[in-house]
This record gives C-alpha cells, sequence and structure tokens, in this order.
C-alpha cells in the first residue's frame, strides 16, 4: 500500500518525477483527485482574501504557483495515461492475468477496461476477419455494446484456427517463479521455476522479459 501523502507543490512534483522515471504506473492514494481538488481550492482561498500589505504578494506567488500545478497535473495525467493505453494494448493483445493493475485509480481503472474492450473489438473485427480472408465489418457501436460482440466473436474457432498459424513465440529461461497463468487462447502456462526453460507466444514472453521475470534465448 502507498504510504499517506499530503498534496503539496513540492509532493505533487515529486510524484510527477516519480512517473517519468519509472516504467511501472506507480500507486497513488486512492483520494488522490479528491486531495488535489481540495488542495486546488485551498491555493483559490488565498486569491480571494481581501488585499493587505503582505496579501497581494502572496495572492502573486500563489497565482505563478497554481499555473505551475496545472502544468504539472497535465504531465502527470499524460505520462499515466500512455502507461494505461499500453496495459491495455497488453491485456488486449495477450489475454493474460499477469498484466498488472494494482496502481490503476478506480477512474484509470475505468479506461483501462473500457480501451481494453474497444480493442479487443476492433481485433475480432479487423484482424480475425481478414485472417479468414473476409472483409471487416465495421460500423459505430456504443461501449456497452462493444464488449458482447467482442465476447461473441471470440468463441469462433475458425479464428482461433487462423491465429495459431500466425502466433510467434520466443524461447525464454525464467528468472523468478512465474506460478501458472492463463494465455490469450485459455490456454494455461506455468508453474514455472527459476532456470526454466519454455517457448511461449512472443506476446506473453515480452511481457514476462519487460517484468525482469524471463530473459530471452537467442537460438542460433
Amino acid at each position: 500500500m502507498p504510504q499517506e501523502v499530503v498534496i503539496t507543490y513540492e509532493t505533487l512534483f515529486e510524484l510527477l518525477q516519480r512517473e517519468k522515471e519509472r516504467t511501472d504506473l506507480q500507486k497513488l492514494e486512492p483520494t488522490f483527485f479528491s486531495d488535489v481538488i481540495g488542495y486546488i481550492k485551498e491555493k483559490k482561498k488565498i486569491l480571494e482574501a481581501k488585499d493587505s500589505p503582505f496579501a497581494k504578494e502572496e495572492k502573486r506567488k500563489t497565482e505563478r504557483q497554481l499555473e505551475n500545478i496545472y502544468k504539472i497535473l497535465k504531465e502527470f495525467y499524460e505520462r499515466r495515461e500512455k502507461k494505461i493505453i499500453a496495459l491495455a494494448l497488453d491485456k488486449s493483445r495477450t489475454k493474460s492475468n499477469l498484466i498488472d493493475t494494482s496502481s490503476l485509480l478506480k477512474e484509470e481503472k475505468v479506461v483501462f477496461d473500457a480501451l481494453t474492450s474497444l480493442l479487443d473489438t476492433y481485433r475480432d473485427t479487423i484482424l480475425y476477419s481478414v485472417l479468414n480472408e473476409k472483409m471487416p465489418f465495421m460500423q459505430s457501436m456504443q461501449t456497452n455494446e462493444l464488449s458482447k460482440v467482442s465476447s461473441e466473436a471470440r468463441l469462433k474457432d475458425d479464428f482461433k484456427t487462423a491465429l495459431d498459424i500466425q502466433k510467434p513465440t520466443k524461447l525464454v529461461r525464467f528468472m523468478a517463479f512465474v506460478p501458472k497463468f492463463v494465455g490469450q487462447e485459455l490456454e494455461e502456462y506455468g508453474p514455472f521455476e527459476e532456470e526454466d526453460i519454455a517457448n511461449l507466444p512472443a506476446e506473453i514472453a515480452s511481457i514476462l522479459i519487460s517484468k525482469g521475470k524471463a530473459e530471452e534465448i537467442n537460438e542460433e
């Protein structure tokens, strides 16, 4: 669990730096957004205070600080947004339970689920259709319809057959224990012990490698 953080200008800057320096999505307090809103409201109260010889300078300082706070929050959001999109891509491509979503705020989880559903749907609609030598049938759909269409499309056996022909693999050596997990076609892998060697679908192998759980063995 993340340590409780009191929102200040300095902590926002530190959170941004941490998000920039680290590959994985960083954990935040569940109340992060409401805490930030409260902090901004407190700053605006200073701007609304009655003028005094001291208040004028404090207002100028607060105005500059608010401008910087908005810039920090925009970059912070966009850094996390990029990571959430990458997580959704990994989830859609692999259908794997290796994707760690524990660092998502509840608001971000809604975005993640919607993106994953959308990517699933159009992979079924475009890629699987083309692999079956059929023209993709495209039409605008509401979000609640996307999940239904995606689920129905993935049940088709001929889609699975086409994918099996195209699926690349990687030979990897495990650097740490990995429990049993489910792959894209609901096939089970593992568990794997340290030093185990396995030939896995390339997308699953890439996730394991990026997490430091395995290393690729280059076949000469």
